[in-house]
């Protein structure tokens, strides 16, 4: 796993996004067609300004996962993670996707996690952009994540400490209204990927970081499983960073 520290949060996301293009680019002059898997949250907010932005890229020949979305959450909602990808990501690329597999989570959700796991199941994965949650969690896999199923989608619960974060971003107005449930690539799934790209900022996930960076491979910080993946890159700000017990080195 490569550490890369930036000074900014605004520099990290950019970091991140010029990394996540030119794998992307690499991959399409290699297979022609490519998967990748997209993210949502505060973090991805500047990734994604300079990742639709991105020159050279055929977007036509690439197919989007979705990583992961609440449970009962209609697409109209605020924090729908569907509206979110659609608004920050699909509707402002050049060209149209190959195809863009998002989560419904709305209806039988076992019956939709067997409809992605259909969809997925062949798909080689080029790069996946993901965060870290201040819970340490990847995707919606809180502690203690499951580290075994290769099932790609499942549904989880979701932890308070989870649930908190999503209303302390300003997506949900009372901790209630957040949801207790979702559906979630998994652990297994996402270290599928050839690459990741995971994009940290801000002090609130400092000790996450910690976790992820410095601590043992445990389901109890789901994210310090990307220490064994390896072609795993953490873009941190100065803040997030702040923590880690080899200081701040910039990348």
């Amino acid at each position: 796993m490569r550490v890369v520290t930036k000074e900014s949060k605004r520099e990290a996301g950019i970091a991140a996004a010029e990394d996540g293009a030119r794998i992307i680019r690499e991959a399409l002059r290699t297979y022609g067609g490519i998967n990748i898997v997209v993210a949502t949250g505060a973090s991805q907010f500047d990734v994604f300004d300079v990742l639709v932005a991105a020159p050279d890229i055929d977007w036509s020949g690439v197919t989007a996962f979705h990583l992961d979305e609440y449970v009962g959450l209609p697409r109209t909602h605020a924090a729908s993670f569907r509206r979110y990808l659609q608004e920050r990501f699909v509707q402002r690329l050049s060209a149209p996707l190959a195809a863009f597999h998002e989560i419904d989570g709305e209806g039988d959700c076992q019956a939709e996690c067997d409809r992605l796991n259909a969809l997925i199941k062949n798909a080689a994965i080029t790069v996946a952009f993901v965060g870290i949650g201040e819970n340490g969690h990847l995707a919606f896999n809180d502690p203690p994540a499951d580290f075994e199923t290769e099932t790609p989608y499942i549904v989880v619960d979701l932890d308070d400490a989870c649930r908190r974060q999503q209303q302390g971003e300003g997506w949900f107005p009372t901790l209630d209204d957040v949801p207790r449930q979702a559906i979630s690539m998994t652990v297994r799934q996402i270290l599928k990927a050839r690459a990741i790209v995971c994009t940290v900022p801000d002090s609130r996930k400092a000790q996450a970081v910690k976790g992820t960076v410095d601590g043992p491979i445990t389901p109890n910080v789901p994210a310090s499983i990307l220490q064994s993946h390896p072609d795993a890159t953490l873009y941190l700000d100065h803040a997030s960073a702040a923590q880690l017990s080899g200081g701040i080195a910039s990348g």
